[in-house]
């Protein structure tokens, strides 16, 4: 049994449209190609660990190696959606049968009239919209009324953004729990999500985004450690994602660099369990703004924060490195992307011995192969 596994998810990092991406509107799809597509895709800890030994994932130069160290494949998504809630919930073990409800026509108006009553405020725009489009094309009318901003995306989301001399950010979290509160069973989004903004014109994102998730209504990989007594540690956006349930201690993070130093302190400590982590910049900073170069620099600062963790493994851990959905910035939508994930799961003490034990996972059926993992391991 590894004492300690640390489960990576690189938010968005999809390897190649799955067999229904026209579906959803994805074919084509492929993230990982659209970064190597740059030529500045530079990322040799991962290259070593096996990701360009994943099928369909070597081009050009980037091909595979020899003798990669970790166990390498790619994961097909069984619940429906493409969404992060769905993805992470496979992840942990629970597969989504039903697509949680989109509003590609915005939300019903009754909704939004009672929404609006109970806040106090009137409601703007009410469509889907890109979140750095939506404060520039309604952030001056919001400053003159006070009206919230509220919009969706071709996801499970109901979204309110604010500017912070407006509706000051404790407000804007009352307006989110009202709205969680009202979105349950058929309008059951998988999260309501506070967008504060602030400056002037043209207005800036500020860092107090914070996610409320509907409840996982199955028990969860988290739930299972939890209960043995196994700590079960959030880095990022995982205690939002999962309502805080199952989660014995969470750190809210900013940004992927400030999710790797706090990756890297967990390292240095003496736990039996799982630390998860989420690296939401791939996602929201670059995937979503359609940002190929930025994705790419994204993903070689990444690879270098994974050579200090590397460094840091021991005997007796596990990391485990997937996604959750894709987000290719090649195509023309700014949507997420329906695709295979990829996986790599490294054994610490053969990392430390030097042995390049790495065996092709191939293409598995679900995401649930990460909790089947975690929850073997410990028994």
């Amino acid at each position: 049994m590894k004492k300690r596994i640390f489960l990576i998810v690189l938010d968005s990092f999809g390897v190649g449209e799955l067999p229904d991406a026209a579906k959803f509107g994805d074919e084509g799809s492929h993230t990982l190609r659209a970064l190597q597509n740059t030529g500045k895709l530079n990322c040799p800890n991962l290259e070593k660990l096996g990701l360009f030994n994943i099928e369909n994932c070597a081009r050009g130069e980037y091909l595979p190696v020899a003798a990669p160290m970790a166990n390498f494949g790619r994961m097909s998504e069984r619940s429906q959606g493409k969404d992060t809630t769905t993805g992470h919930w496979e992840i942990a073990g629970l597969v989504s049968e039903k697509a949680l409800p989109t509003y590609p026509e915005g939300f019903p108006q009754s909704l939004i009239d009672e929404f609006s009553e109970k806040c106090g405020r009137g409601v703007l725009c009410n469509k889907p919209y890109s979140g750095t489009d939506v404060i520039r094309d309604y952030g001056e009318e919001h400053l003159k009324t006070g009206s919230l901003i509220v919009y969706t995306s071709a996801d499970s989301v109901f979204q309110i953004a604010a500017h912070e001399s407006i509706v000051p950010l404790k407000e804007l979290y009352r307006y989110c729990e009202i709205a969680r509160e009202m979105l349950q069973g058929e309008h059951g989004v998988g999260r309501v999500i506070a967008r504060p903004f602030g400056g002037e014109y043209p207005f800036k994102r500020l860092s107090g985004r914070h996610d409320y998730s509907l409840l996982p209504p199955k028990e969860t990989m988290l739930d299972k450690l939890m209960a043995r007594g196994y700590a079960t540690i959030s880095v990022g956006k995982i205690n939002d994602i999962f309502a805080s349930r199952g989660v014995s201690s969470s750190t809210p993070t900013a940004n992927n660099s400030e999710g790797m130093d706090v990756s890297l302190k967990i390292a240095d400590t003496d736990f039996t369990g799982l630390c998860f982590v989420n690296l939401v910049d791939f996602d929201m900073v670059f995937g979503h703004r359609n940002n190929e170069e930025g994705y790419t620099n994204a993903i070689n600062e990444f690879d270098v924060r994974l050579g200090e963790l590397l460094s840091k493994l021991q005997d007796d851990d596990m990391l485990i490195i997937t996604a959750d959905h894709g987000c290719d910035p090649s195509t023309p939508s700014t949507d997420h992307s329906r695709e295979y994930v990829p996986i790599l799961v490294l054994d610490g003490a053969a990392y430390n011995c030097g042995k390049h034990e790495g065996k092709a996972l191939g293409t598995l059926d679900s995401f649930t192969y990460v909790s089947d993992i975690v929850l073997d391991n410990f028994k």
